[in-house]
């Protein structure tokens, strides 16, 4: 049943280390990449992954390559746990889904992330309206973010939109409101919304047969 005050509220969703869990998947691909024992890799990284031994932009850009178009790091990667749950929740309360993710910052390997990314969503069951390949998150228009990537969440900020910052080693510096998990995503998203109702009235396509669950 949806809830009035989540009604035509767009939920910017980031998609690696939110949904996907990016780092872990990542850290067995870096392992097997550098030809090292898992266990010489902290689960502990900051952005860049140079806890790693990922020094420059060139090596992880390699690496990310090799990741996606050898091991098909997005099809493959676990999701994080909750987010399928809580992204249902929050679609069926009225909320409406728009993924908005950077996989595409590398040239020439856009259909394998594009192909892999709508192969996992679907896979996961992952409930979404709709699905941006952006940087630039701000541009989509969303009333609440969710994101764990320090510069872009001080950047929508900065613009005066909310961001609720996925905890994690990467991101321990950004402030308030912060989520450890997805239920924490949830009480936040459903206490802003809350708070402070969506600004304008967007028609909404009509649900059928259960909408985007």
């Amino acid at each position: 049943m949806e809830n009035n005050h989540l009604r035509g509220l767009i939920l910017g969703v980031d998609l690696d280390g939110i949904c996907a869990d990016f780092y872990e998947k990542m850290r067995e691909i870096t392992a097997e990449w550098l030809e090292q024992p898992i266990e010489n890799l902290p689960r502990e990284v900051s952005y860049g992954l140079g806890e790693w031994g990922i020094e420059t932009p060139k090596q992880y850009e390699r690496l990310q390559r090799f990741a996606v178009t050898q091991r098909r790091l997005f099809a493959t990667v676990s999701m994080v746990p909750g987010a399928r749950k809580y992204l249902r929740m929050l679609s069926n309360d009225g909320a409406r889904i728009r993924i908005i993710t950077n996989r595409l910052f590398i040239q020439y390997f856009h259909n394998f992330a594009i192909t892999q990314t709508i192969e996992w969503l679907d896979q996961e069951a992952i409930p979404y309206w709709d699905l941006c390949f952006m940087k630039d998150k701000e541009q989509v228009g969303a009333d609440i973010y969710i994101d764990d990537t320090e510069d872009n969440i001080l950047s929508l900020r900065k613009r005066g939109l909310y961001t609720i910052c996925f905890a994690n080693s990467t991101n321990r510096t950004v402030g308030p409101p912060r989520a450890n998990s997805w239920k924490e995503v949830y009480e936040l998203v459903q206490t802003r919304a809350a708070k402070v109702p969506v600004q304008s009235v967007r028609s909404l396509p009509k649900r059928r047969g259960g909408g985007a669950n």
